[in-house]
């Protein structure tokens, strides 16, 4: 058995497709069917006649992570797939070959039946297995640190064994020869610094002070019972104009039903709200996000990854306390080209 990644298109824009039809997909729109093919030099081949001006280089690459799609994957092996916006990796087994769906949308249509039996927040994954699983690729093997055992111990919701040191060696690409996304690694160490620093009732005194730092003036609650509102935000100088906002905290790792959201509009008629928020630290189940998007106009959720990128958007605005606490530099760095 075998832990493989794969990314549902270039952005990660498949991953709701993949999950609402039990499937694995990724991107390559511009090739065709690729159920005939039965040896490497006839990928080689495909590959070369629908993209004529690629380098030799970006073929070899994109013929290995194919080559796996097609036909090392099998059926038990493990996929993780991370969903981006939802800081999240989906996990399922493989339980079917790989086929052409024209029934989907154009980067969705290479598929390989999986069912999917988890979705975790990425704060339940440790930080070697969100590097590896950050590796620069569409498809590649997860081999580092017997990164198999761990997940499939997570996926049955135990305690994870200890990492071992394991490295790939076959022929196939594995998280070893794929860069890591530097973007997303940053993110992962950020937020675990933050999960160590912030817990419990200092997470929301600091979604109080990136309200504050957006130009709100805010009004924490005191830790223990709330009723339902960490925080009440507004605009101008004493905080009565509009958006009038009230925000619920959720510091914990375990996902948050919709039980919460319902709640919450409950809570934003008594305090004569327009507009609530939902920070969960551990992320939100999908039932909890098909029905914000109802309400739109009127909710947000923010997960870790949100969070994350508020501070950063408001870095320089938040306090001096904050800032002590979480010491962050901007760097410039090159953009990886995606190899898919």
């Amino acid at each position: 058995m075998a832990l493989w990644l794969v990314r549902p298109g270039q952005r990660g824009e498949y991953a709701s497709v993949a999950l609402e039809n039990n499937l694995a997909v990724i991107g390559w729109k511009d090739l065709h069917d690729l159920a005939s093919i039965s040896t490497r030099e006839q990928l080689q081949e495909a590959l070369r006649t629908t993209y004529p001006e690629a380098k030799s280089k970006t073929l070899s690459n994109w013929e290995s992570q194919l080559w796996i799609f097609l036909r090392r994957m099998q059926e038990g092996d493990l996929v993780a797939m991370p969903i981006r916006g939802r800081s999240a990796i989906a996990l399922g087994e493989v339980v079917g070959p790989y086929r052409f769906r024209t029934d989907l949308p154009k980067g969705a249509q290479h598929t390989r039946p999986v069912k999917w039996k988890k979705e975790l927040p990425r704060v339940a994954f440790d930080q070697d297995l969100l590097y590896s699983l950050g590796a620069f690729m569409t498809v590649c093997g997860i081999r580092r640190n017997n990164a198999e055992e761990r997940v499939r111990a997570l996926l049955l919701g135990q305690s994870p064994p200890p990492p071992k040191c394991k490295t790939g060696g076959d022929d196939e690409v594995t998280e070893w020869e794929a860069p890591p996304d530097l973007e997303i690694y940053a993110q992962d160490q950020i937020r675990e610094f933050m999960a160590r620093r912030f817990k419990g009732h200092r997470l929301a005194e600091l979604v109080a002070a990136v309200l504050e730092a957006q130009g709100n003036r805010v009004n924490v609650s005191p830790a223990g019972p709330d009723g339902g509102v960490d925080i009440i935000a507004g605009q101008g100088s004493m905080g009565f104009d509009s958006p009038r906002i009230v925000v619920q905290v959720k510091s914990g790792e375990s996902l948050v039903d919709v039980k919460v959201l319902r709640e919450l509009q409950g809570v934003m008629r008594g305090f004569s709200a327009e507009h609530g928020l939902i920070v969960a630290w551990g992320g939100y189940r999908s039932s909890v996000t098909k029905e914000a998007a109802r309400l739109f106009f009127e909710i947000r959720l923010w997960d870790a990854d949100d969070l994350v990128r508020a501070v950063l958007a408001n870095y320089e605005r938040l306090p001096d306390a904050i800032q002590a606490d979480l010491p962050l530099k901007r760097i410039w760095t090159l953009v990886q080209v995606d190899e898919e």
